[in-house]
């Protein structure tokens, strides 16, 4: 039994197609915002969520079987 939630299939779905669609429409004034990485990599943040456990953490343990 882990102690985070992963969310269900339909959830995550849902949130790659917000995601793709905030991402689309929001490119032409992207473009031009000297701010745009931070927008993106909320973004990004947003995609790779599939549970309530932290992205940073999901990832940092994902990475940790690369090194061993």
């Amino acid at each position: 039994m882990g102690v985070y939630k992963a969310y269900p299939a339909h959830v995550v779905l849902l949130r790659r197609a917000f995601v793709l669609i905030a991402g689309i429409l929001a490119l032409p004034v992207m473009l031009f915002w000297k701010d745009r990485a931070r927008f993106y990599s909320y973004l990004h943040r947003v995609w790779a969520k599939t549970s309530d456990k932290p992205v940073w953490m999901d990832m940092a343990e994902k990475a940790a079987c690369d090194f061993y």
